[in-house]
C-alpha cells in the first residue's frame, strides 16, 4: 500500500521515536490509533449508505472487475484498436503470380519500373 514496505515503516517508526522522545511517543501512537479508527469507521460507514442507496444491486456488482489496479493502458489500447474491422491481409506473393510475371518479361527487356527513372 504506497509503497510502503516493513523496512519503510520501520526506519519511520525509529525517525518518530528520536523526533517525539520516550515521553510524547505514547500519547502519539494512541492518537494515530484513534485516526486509523476513524478512517476505517469512514470507510466502512460510506459502504453502508452505498449499500442502502443501491439496494439489492449492490451484492449484484462485480466490484474486482472495476477495480483500477487491473487496466493495462497498453492492453486497452491494443483492445480498442482491434474492435474496429481488421484491415485485409496483404495477400502474399505466390511462385505462380512470380512466373506469370517473369513470362510478360521478355530477354533483355527492361522492367517498367526502371523505365520511368531514365
Amino acid at each position: 500500500m504506497f509503497g510502503l514496505t516493513f523496512e519503510k515503516l520501520l526506519i519511520i517508526g525509529v525517525i518518530a521515536v528520536f523526533l517525539l522522545g520516550p515521553e510524547r511517543l505514547p500519547t502519539y501512537a494512541a492518537k494515530l490509533g484513534q485516526f486509523t479508527r476513524t478512517l476505517r469507521d469512514m470507510a466502512n460507514g460510506a459502504k453502508d449508505r452505498m449499500r442502502e442507496e443501491m439496494g439489492p444491486e449492490f451484492e449484484e456488482v462485480d466490484w474486482k472487475k472495476l477495480d483500477p489496479r487491473q487496466y493495462d493502458p497498453r492492453r486497452i489500447i491494443r483492445e480498442a484498436l482491434l474492435d474496429d474491422e481488421p484491415a485485409p491481409a496483404i495477400k502474399p506473393v505466390t511462385e505462380s503470380a512470380y512466373a506469370q510475371r517473369q513470362r510478360k518479361l521478355q530477354v533483355g527487356s527492361v522492367p517498367p519500373f526502371d523505365t520511368e527513372a531514365t
